[in-house]
């Protein structure tokens, strides 16, 4: 692999951005300006190289920079040339933050420009595949990064009113401009758009989604946010950088500082990293229930994605907001165990096969089962997938089990106390060894399981503790003991990240020019041996926790009773393994790191009472599809 492959490789530790798969050439274009359909498939009957590349600035309703003028948003355009003669097409709509800097996708790709101004390179490979299909491909500037006015906002309104600007001027609502700024209207097009888009992007085309704009008919949000708060907190606990808004918005805006410096003090003081509090800053970056974007007036359909072990964005961003959606939402899922990626890399040829058939039927109307299938995938261990009619899987039930004094796990009543400190630790120092006593943590274990048992869903615990300081970090973890090969989604290297690893070689999609050819490298899963695997973990700040924190400060000796949810997980724990629970303090893997100086831990005594705690898991009781 030449050192050149590596590099790019790094950059997927930070954004995690999909590779893609190899699909058979292209057939020979037809000049007939007619979308051709076999087997429930459109095909690729229009020439990539002959397609028409152009780009329009649309005016935004919003002033991000405040210099008196609406903000432009930059739309690179690529459509079949059959197009400008007649043929209305549908639109696949891809509006990112990072087509400047850092680059979009573990291999960074960039915009590349011709002579004209126009894209000879657009990133990612959207359009290799789908112009040729009878769609167009527009690629967006979000606001404020790269040719677009603005300042970027870290998924603030002007964020997503510039993605919906975009998504009003194709169905004819606002206005934009040519390279010569003569207004010019998207005569092309059906209007029809669906938006994809992994992390901030994922976000992106689901805060658009919320506005109930018309016209947006599909988003695939992958690993993408829903609140903006609960991905930098996490019940109160401050968690990831510190000042993270701020941070993000600085590392994607191309302008000079002195512009968007007003923006992001504005950013940082909103943010309240001193308490970790929502307030209205956080709510208007909130896609479920805010002000700009609501859950409840989604009218596009949705196809999510999810790494139950994403430690960027985590789970809950996806299950929280899935269950907010309208009951009539159009919807499907695939839920991994990866962390933060994009299936591309990982099941590549299903997820392009069920891409194309989603957006077939979606935005072209074309008659084929994708919708008749069962609704989610579910990927239970390496190179083992499972589909259900929804997530999580209908068939979960609740079932209760207690910690018992003498470190078993089980539904009996329990009695008696334990107690910990509030140290920092890592997940493998707090679930390692846990049959030997450790200060720092209490670890209660089931008998090996008889049979196989599948969690699916969210589940919750409720701790009754005693605090010699005026507050705590509580944290606790869901840990899988036994002997296994995993997907080790821990491990960060030059190959490997995520739970993948390169394997060799590159595959290509669709179509391809000299400066885009659509080509990636190959990657499949990274398989570890471990003793123990943990599963999902919860954290929360006591004080600030809503269930406590009108009772901030909290009173040394006393108890409390406090109930949290969990990370949500779809999981199977196989015959013979113990399921474990861990009762912590403060878990570094999530805590902010070291230059934020925040304090690794409050060194509080936790005296738990085990008459009062117990966790509640989601257990799949009946059988799921193979």
């Amino acid at each position: 692999m030449s050192s050149l492959k590596r590099r790019r490789f790094l950059a997927l530790v930070a954004l995690a951005i999909p590779l893609v798969v190899h699909v058979a050439p292209a057939a020979a274009a037809t000049a007939k300006p007619k979308i051709k359909v076999s087997g429930g498939l459109t095909q690729p009957a229009f020439s990539y190289a002959d397609a028409i590349r152009e780009h329009v600035r649309v005016q935004a309703p919003v002033d991000s920079d405040g210099d008196g003028k609406k903000d432009l948003v930059r739309v690179d355009i690529i459509r079949p040339k059959e197009s400008g003669s007649g043929l209305k097409v549908p639109v696949i709509m891809h509006q990112s933050p990072y087509f400047g800097e850092p680059g979009v996708g573990f291999e960074v790709e960039k915009k590349k420009y011709g002579a004209d101004g126009n894209l000879t390179k657009f990133p990612m490979f959207y359009d290799n595949y789908f112009v040729p299909r009878g769609y167009a491909f527009v690629s967006v500037d979000m606001i404020g990064t790269r040719l677009s006015d603005g300042c970027p906002t870290s998924g603030g309104p002007s964020d997503v009113l510039g993605g919906k600007a975009v998504v009003d001027w194709l169905n004819g609502r606002a206005v934009a401009y040519d390279a010569k700024g003569a207004p010019v209207k998207a005569s092309w097009t059906t209007g029809r758009t669906g938006m994809i888009g992994h992390s901030y992007e994922g976000a992106l085309a689901m805060a658009v989604a919320g506005t109930g704009v018309r016209g947006l008919e599909t988003i695939v949000p992958i690993a993408g946010p829903s609140s903006w708060y609960d991905m930098w907190r996490a019940n109160g606990t401050l968690t990831d950088i510190k000042d993270g808004q701020a941070w993000m918005a600085a590392r994607i805006d191309e302008d000079p500082d002195e512009k968007c410096a007003a923006v992001r003090r504005r950013m940082s003081e909103g943010s309240d990293d001193a308490t970790g509090n929502d307030n209205a800053y956080w709510r208007e970056l909130d896609y479920r229930t805010g002000p700009v974007s609501k859950a409840r007036n989604v009218r596009a359909s949705v196809f999510s994605v999810m790494g139950m072990q994403d430690r960027n964005v985590m789970a809950d961003q996806f299950s929280t907001w899935w269950t907010q959606l309208p009951r009539d939402v159009q919807r499907k899922a695939w839920v991994t165990q990866y962390g933060h990626l994009d299936p591309f890399w990982a099941r590549r040829e299903v997820w392009v096969e069920t891409l194309h058939q989603w957006f077939d039927h979606e935005l072209m109307g074309v008659s084929n089962d994708i919708t008749r299938r069962p609704r989610v995938d579910v990927q239970l261990g390496p190179d083992r997938w499972i589909t259900q009619a929804d997530w999580p899987a209908p068939a979960a039930r609740t079932t209760t089990l207690r910690p018992q004094q003498d470190g078993s796990l089980g539904r009996k009543p329990s009695t008696g106390t334990g107690s910990y400190l509030d140290t920092a630790q890592t997940e493998i120092a707090m679930a390692d060894n846990p049959d030997t006593a450790d200060p720092h943590r209490l670890a209660f274990l089931t008998p090996p399981l008889k049979k196989a048992m599948r969690l699916s869903g969210t589940p919750s615990v409720s701790l009754r503790v005693t605090l010699d300081e005026p507050t705590a970090n509580l944290g606790v973890a869901l840990v899988d003991y036994g002997t296994d090969a995993r997907i080790d989604y821990r491990e960060r290297s030059a190959t490997s990240a995520e739970g993948l690893k390169f394997i060799g070689g590159e595959t290509c999609a669709g179509q391809s020019t000299d400066d885009d050819d659509g080509c990636y490298l190959k990657a499949g899963d990274n398989l570890a041996t471990s003793d123990f695997h943990v599963v999902t973990r919860g954290i929360l700040d006591a004080q600030n926790h809503e269930s406590l924190s009108r009772q901030a400060p909290l009173t040394p000796g006393k108890a409390y009773q406090v109930t949290w949810k969990m990370l949500p997980l779809d999981y199977e724990f196989k015959a013979g393994h113990r399921l474990g629970l861990i009762l912590t303090g403060t878990n570094d893997d999530l805590n902010l790191d070291e230059s934020s100086n925040v304090e690794p831990g409050t060194g509080a005594k936790v005296t738990v009472d085990l008459a009062g705690t117990s966790i509640s898991l989601p257990l799949v009781t009946g059988t799921t599809s193979k």
